[in-house]
């Protein structure tokens, strides 16, 4: 029997499972991310929770004959390693993920890629149309996209295409980002840039709130704004016109088929995230509108993506099966 592993490493969940010839996922299991102290504690985390995923099914290592990696990035493809992470609580120098699952997992083929990347693999590895031109767009505790053009997975020399979420969107540059940039996409529609929104616009506007901005999250902002919160309201229709902005660029950019849109920001608030960006853009001079759509893959999209790239030496074609 052929097995192969498929990781998800976000800034907030770890995400494992075990697939069979077929894909099939047989086990699955989800954990916090560990966020330190150093890079090297995050991968033995990451390496202790396939060793037990593997053990509860009975697998031993020389029974997996490939891994997928899906990461947070950037990426260091030449190490095969996360570099400077800017999503993580602490601050991380490198995360080596190639060298030391292929010392551990010896007989398997290892493939490190980037999460959204993964995403955009197992949308078109698990769509029946298996469309040769579409994007998948991650909101989540970041912002990026896995992008496919004429059949092909756009990665970049190195690894790091589709980091939309670092396109400047205000030339104000009002927020920083992560990234030590400032003004870009991330800076303000991310799961982790809302609250930061929040008190920006709390202290910049007159709109009342009942909420106590200084400790609210996303997710709280989003149910004020369900109850008519002003300031709430005002962060969330800030917050779709980001999205405007951040999607009609890569409309421009790539011209794709369809935008699936996953990530726990959009998974959890699909009225207020990805309907509204369907009514925005109903038309595009230019290009053609896609079709724009909440992943139906939900959360789980890059780490099929990631199963996926396992089985098919890194490709997603379905005609590489391992």
């Amino acid at each position: 029997m052929v097995w192969t592993v498929g990781v998800d490493l976000g800034a907030t969940n770890l995400r494992v499972a075990i697939a069979g010839a077929s894909g099939e996922i047989i086990a699955q299991q989800r954990t916090p991310t560990t966020q330190g102290p150093d890079g090297a504690a995050i991968t033995q985390s990451v390496l202790e929770e396939v060793d037990a995923l593997c053990t509860e099914v009975g697998l031993h290592r020389t029974d997996i004959v490939g891994v997928g990696i899906a990461t947070f990035g950037p990426l260091d493809m030449q190490q095969g390693a996360v570099v400077s992470p800017p999503n993580l609580r602490n601050p991380i120098e490198q995360i080596d993920l190639l060298a030391p699952f292929s010392d551990r997992y010896a007989h398997a083929e290892v493939h490190v890629l980037n999460d959204a990347t993964a995403g955009v693999i197992g949308e078109r590895f698990h769509t029946p149309m298996h469309p040769d031109n579409m994007v998948y767009l991650t909101i989540s505790s970041g912002i990026g996209a896995g992008v496919c053009v004429d059949g092909s997975v756009l990665r970049g020399w190195d690894g790091n295409a589709g980091e939309v979420g670092h396109i400047m969107v205000d030339p104000d540059q009002a927020l920083p980002c992560g990234c030590g940039g400032a003004g870009h996409w991330e800076s303000y529609a991310s799961g982790e840039a809302i609250p930061r929104y929040t008190r920006h616009l709390a202290a910049s506007t007159d709109h009342h709130t009942e909420m106590s901005v200084e400790s609210v999250d996303a997710a709280g902002i989003f149910a004020a704004a369900a109850e008519d919160d002003p300031l709430a309201a005002a962060v969330v229709a800030g917050v779709n016109r980001w999205n405007r902005i951040g999607l009609e660029t890569i409309i421009r950019a790539y011209a794709p088929f369809i935008i699936s849109i996953g990530g726990s920001v959009a998974v959890h608030n699909p009225d207020a995230v990805v309907a509204p960006l369907r009514t925005a853009i109903d038309h595009a001079p230019i290009t053609t509108v896609p079709d724009i759509r909440l992943s139906p893959l939900g959360n789980e999209a890059p780490l099929l993506g990631a199963v996926a790239a396992a089985m098919t030496g890194g490709t997603g074609d379905r005609r590489r099966l391992v």
